[in-house]
């Protein structure tokens, strides 16, 4: 599972080394014992590895959280489309990277700068590499969480930092998971209250065929326009990982 995270950029590091070849696999040694592949060999695995990289951001990233919660607060909002749905994928891609930028700079100053000079084998970049993005899922998943995968794989470990990928990556999305739609919630409540008090008002008024929606929206765009809803909600997105 690990070897997800930097395979495809040790797949482009290893390719720039390679001599240049016809074949499909051509494997020459190399001065610290490893061996070295032709390109074509390199270019399979680096397509294999990108049909994994949706998968991987969305299980070891902060995205799933903020794609669910920037979903929520459009359904809140009560405005169908909009933002498009690219748009509130594309903030969510961003803010992933706003967030993971820490974890990504350890990654970098720990594991790729020390193999691109020659410091470190690539087994050595992989297992530095991956530690911090381990320690930044560790602390965002709850204990339960991880105790639940773990007692149904039979891998109990008395100390939660030694669990396997294979457990703490499904507990992760399930705390994202159960976080997201908390703060979701917290979210909805304003908006609901103000459907709601549209709602009562149009019931005592006798305007029964007339939508609540189509009278709660603009007051729903003013008081998030009023409160600065966007920079709220980014901002606590962002501040929940730290």
């Amino acid at each position: 599972m690990k070897v997800v995270v930097f395979i495809m950029l040790l797949v482009f590091m290893t390719s720039s080394q390679a001599a240049p070849g016809l074949d499909v696999v051509t494997v020459a040694p190399v001065s610290d014992g490893g061996e070295k592949y032709t390109l074509s060999l390199q270019m399979l695995a680096l397509m294999t590895v990108l049909t994994l990289l949706p998968a991987g951001l969305l299980m070891m990233t902060s995205f799933t959280r903020i794609i669910i919660v920037l979903s929520i607060l459009r359904q809140a909002l009560g405005t169908a489309q909009t933002p498009t749905t690219q748009t509130l994928i594309g903030l969510a891609l961003f803010m992933t990277f706003f967030v993971m930028s820490p974890v990504l700079k350890d990654i970098y100053e720990n594991a790729v700068s020390p193999y691109l000079d020659d410091q470190i084998s690539v087994q050595q970049a992989i297992e530095n590499g991956s530690q911090p993005l381990r320690n930044f899922m560790l602390q965002q998943t709850r204990e339960s969480d991880i105790a639940l995968f773990a007692n149904i794989s039979g891998s109990a470990e008395e100390d939660v930092t030694q669990v396997p990928m294979s457990v703490l990556v499904p507990s992760f999305i399930t705390s994202e998971l159960k976080t997201g739609f908390q703060i979701g919630f917290i979210i909805f409540l304003p908006f609901l209250i103000i459907d709601l008090v549209v709602a009562s008002v149009l019931m005592s008024m006798g305007m029964m065929m007339l939508s609540p929606m189509i009278i709660s929206l603009p007051f729903k765009i003013m008081l998030f326009v009023l409160v600065d809803g966007w920079t709220l909600v980014l901002g606590t997105l962002a501040a929940s990982y730290y």
